[in-house]
C-alpha cells in the first residue's frame, strides 16, 4: 500500500455511541478505513459488530459521535450514502429472492440514472468477478445456494461502484470452497483499489485479507493494530488463533 493510501482516511467513526433503549451496543468507538486498504473487525457474538457495520453504512444513526466519509459528515438519506460511495452487504443478504440474479444486480444502481450501456458494462464486471452468476443470470435467487446468494449480494453493492465496501459476516453459513471463492474475489477488489471494512468472526480468514484490524468486546474496541500486531497479541492469539 502506498504512503498516500496510508495517510488518507476515507471512512472515520469518531466516539460512536449507539443504544438499544437503555442497553449500550457501542461505547465510544473510534475506527478508520484509509483509502485503498482493508480493515477487519473481529469479536464474539454480542460484541456490537453488526451494529457497527450498520452505523458505518448509514443505516443506524448514533446517539453520540460522528461518521465521516472523505472528511465530510455521512448523509442522512440511504440513497445519498450510496451516492457518496458506501456499499453495504448486510448479514442475511436481504435479496429480492423471487427476482432473477440480473434483476437483483440491476437494483444496485436503479437510482443512479445510468444509461443501459453503462449498466450492462457494470453487470459484465460483476459476472467476470463471479462467473457462476453469468450461468445463473436468469435464475431466481431463491433457488440458489447460500454462497451464490452471497455473491449476488456483493455484486449488487458493487453495481453502484462504491469507494468502500462494508461486509457483515460474509462467510457465515458458507461451505469452505465457496468461502474461498468469495474471499478471492474480495482480495481481487482490494488489489484493484477498493477499500473494505470487513466484519468477520473467522479471524484467520479476515487476517488474510486485511491490512489492519480491531477486536471488539461488549461494544468497545479493546485491541487494534496492524495484522502483524494482532497476530502477536496474546488476547487475540488465545481467543481467535488457537495459540
Amino acid at each position: 500500500m502506498t504512503a498516500t493510501a496510508q495517510d488518507h482516511a476515507l471512512l472515520e467513526l469518531r466516539g460512536i455511541v449507539y443504544k438499544y433503549g437503555a442497553i449500550s451496543a457501542l461505547r465510544d468507538v473510534d475506527l478508520s478505513v484509509r483509502k485503498g486498504e482493508a480493515v477487519c473487525v473481529i469479536g464474539p457474538n454480542g460484541a456490537g459488530k453488526t451494529t457497527l457495520a450498520r452505523v458505518a453504512g448509514g443505516l443506524y444513526r448514533p446517539a453520540k459521535g460522528e461518521v465521516l466519509i472523505g472528511g465530510e459528515p455521512l448523509p442522512r438519506s440511504p440513497h445519498d450514502v450510496v451516492v457518496r460511495g458506501i456499499g453495504s452487504v448486510l448479514e442475511g443478504r436481504h435479496l429480492f429472492v423471487e427476482q432473477t440474479v440480473t434483476t437483483n444486480l440491476e437494483l444496485g444502481c436503479y437510482r443512479s440514472g445510468l444509461d443501459k450501456a453503462t449498466v450492462e458494462q457494470r453487470l459484465e464486471k460483476i459476472m467476470t468477478l463471479f462467473p457462476v452468476l453469468r450461468e445463473r443470470a436468469h435464475q431466481r435467487t431463491s433457488t440458489m445456494s447460500g454462497g451464490e446468494q452471497q455473491m449476488v449480494a456483493i455484486g449488487r453493492a458493487l453495481m453502484a461502484e462504491p469507494q468502500i465496501l462494508i461486509l457483515d459476516e460474509p462467510s457465515m453459513g458458507l461451505a469452505p470452497k465457496i468461502t474461498g471463492e468469495v474471499f478471492d474475489a474480495l482480495a481481487s477488489l482490494r488489489e484493484g483499489g477498493l477499500s473494505i471494512l470487513l466484519i468477520e468472526q473467522n479471524a484467520p480468514l479476515a487476517f488474510e485479507l486485511a491490512d489492519r484490524g480491531y477486536l471488539m468486546r461488549q461494544g468497545a474496541v479493546v485491541v487494534e493494530g496492524s495484522i502483524d500486531e494482532l497476530t502477536h497479541d496474546d488476547v487475540v492469539r488465545s481467543a481467535y488463533l488457537g495459540a
